[in-house]
């Protein structure tokens, strides 16, 4: 207990303090205020109170936000298998597929009916056509590795360059530690990269089924097309995904019709594909969805998990066969994967 302070009649300090039986007391300037605690232990409950409800609201949106994204995860990461499984030549499968985004780009244009201008337009049409020779390159690919080769070196190449770009040219990494989980994450993609398309040498001697020269030849086109679609969208012009989604589907259209010479055949087998395109949009709504409840970070690294639906549909559905040193391999490089994913993402969340 502090005695009260008198310097020349002033009393203007808190000259006591005294908590007996639950009673606060101030002296002031020779007059005693008094607060219950009661009130005081009260209002401090009441805070708690909506401090905890508040922490469940964000804890259940965050739940939800990973709901969410596990949508596109399993959406995209079933592109690869589920039209192969349909089958047709990858210029079908394309063409196919960008028809079913276009039906989904247009009724959600029908809902949504946001804002257009000419510049939207021509930006979300080329996009588009860089997106298509993207995809078309991945089919390629997939048709001549496998799909549970394909499609993680196709996913891994885009994060891989993808980053490296955004970092040197854009500037995205600022600070020391993104540079340093950054740095982490790439190696751990290249260590996938290698382990994934790493083969038995028994194998190789006797497959007829694959070529791995054709194949990285079109993941080749297909990474400049994806990073030329990402740059194009997330670092020179940025529009309202859910805007600019119908001109970028009209130009994916327009971009797989000119991969078939403008010959173009409304097959079967092209109008089964475009469950995929329906697919591909489910997963950018939903990845949006994720993002806004969840936040980029987890949104993003959730996308990537993909590549293990891919990889198991391949060898699950299309009878893709792995000799155990290839299932080793690859069991080391879907976890290099996921790591250097769940890393990038994040480093995009600082």
């Amino acid at each position: 207990m502090c005695r009260p302070l008198q310097n020349g009649g002033l009393y203007g300090r808190i000259c006591n303090y005294v908590r007996k039986k639950h009673e606060i007391f101030f002296y002031f300037s020779e007059k005693a205020f008094f607060i219950k605690s009661e009130y005081l232990i009260i209002y401090l409950q009441q805070c708690k109170q909506r401090l905890l409800i508040c922490k469940t609201y964000r804890k259940g949106e965050k739940m939800q936000g990973i709901l969410f994204a596990l949508i596109p995860m399993i959406a995209w990461g079933s592109i690869g298998f589920v039209s192969n499984k349909i089958g047709g030549k990858p210029d079908q499968q394309t063409l196919g597929m960008t028809l079913g985004a276009l039906l989904f780009a247009f009724v959600v244009w029908l809902f949504v009916q946001p804002e257009m201008s000419v510049t939207l337009w021509v930006v979300g049409i080329i996009g588009g056509m860089l997106w298509s020779m993207g995809q078309n390159g991945q089919f390629r690919a997939m048709q001549y590795m496998g799909v549970s080769v394909g499609n993680p070196l196709s996913s891994g190449a885009q994060l891989v360059f993808g980053s490296l770009i955004g970092a040197i040219v854009f500037g995205e990494w600022s600070k020391p530690v993104q540079y340093t989980l950054g740095i982490i994450a790439l190696l751990l993609l290249v260590i996938g990269f290698y382990f994934t398309s790493k083969r038995d040498a028994e194998k190789v001697e006797t497959s007829e089924l694959t070529d791995y020269g054709k194949g990285f030849r079109a993941l080749t086109y297909s990474t400049v097309g994806y990073l030329s679609y990402t740059i194009l969208f997330n670092n020179i012009m940025k529009f309202d995904a859910l805007a600019v989604i119908f001109p970028m589907a009209v130009g994916m259209v327009l971009g797989a019709v000119m991969f078939m010479k403008f010959n173009v055949k409304f097959e079967t087998v092209v109008i089964k594909n475009a469950i995929v395109g329906l697919m591909w949009g489910v997963g950018n709504i939903f990845m949006l969805l994720a993002a806004a409840k969840a936040g980029l970070a987890i949104a993003f690294s959730f996308s990537q998990l993909g590549v293990i639906i891919s990889i198991m549909g391949g060898i699950l559905f299309l009878g893709e066969t792995k000799t155990r040193k290839e299932m080793r391999w690859l069991v080391i490089g879907i976890a290099c994967f996921v790591l250097g994913a769940v890393l990038l993402g994040i480093v995009k969340s600082y």
